[in-house]
């Protein structure tokens, strides 16, 4: 099982990072909001920061050396990625931790899986809420862009 669960783990990091990679410095820029919401750069830096935030909680050593995103903060590309691929490898101890029953890690009370399941969840609602504004400004991303995402088993 545990295999399993990080490979899902880590085909949604991938696909962040495919995202990540094919919006234009302009796509990231982009908001639908009037009232100083989110930005799509600064949904990709709230994932970070959720990750920092379920450790720091649920496995606190894990959180050590994560810095986080200021809230209107906008970094780079390299930071952004350099950052998320930092969070996600901490995740997958936790996740590795949490199946081998190591003390000091506090999963869901429903199970790994369910944290697991939340995280992902989290994850897409925030890259469907990213394709829509890159939609809605202008900056669409490709028909096989979109689709590449949905594609588990190659991406």
């Amino acid at each position: 099982m545990l295999p399993q669960l990080l490979e899902a783990w880590r085909t949604n990091d991938r696909i962040n990072f495919f995202l990540i990679d094919r919006i234009s410095p302009a796509g990231m820029k982009c908001s639908l909001s009037k009232r100083g919401g989110r930005n799509v750069v600064r949904q990709f830096a709230h994932l970070h920061n959720n990750r920092v935030y379920q450790l720091e909680n649920r496995a606190r050593d894990l959180a050590e050396g994560l810095d986080k995103f200021a809230s209107d903060e906008e970094p780079s590309k390299a930071k952004l990625k350099k950052y998320l691929k930092a969070s996600g490898k901490q995740m997958e101890i936790f996740f590795e931790d949490c199946i081998a029953g190591r003390p000091k890690r506090r999963g869901f009370k429903k199970g790994v899986i369910a944290h697991l399941a939340y995280l992902i969840s989290h994850e897409s609602h925030h890259r469907g809420s990213i394709l829509l504004t890159l939609k809605e400004c202008g900056h669409k991303l490709d028909q096989k862009t979109q689709m590449s995402i949905w594609d588990w088993d190659r991406i």
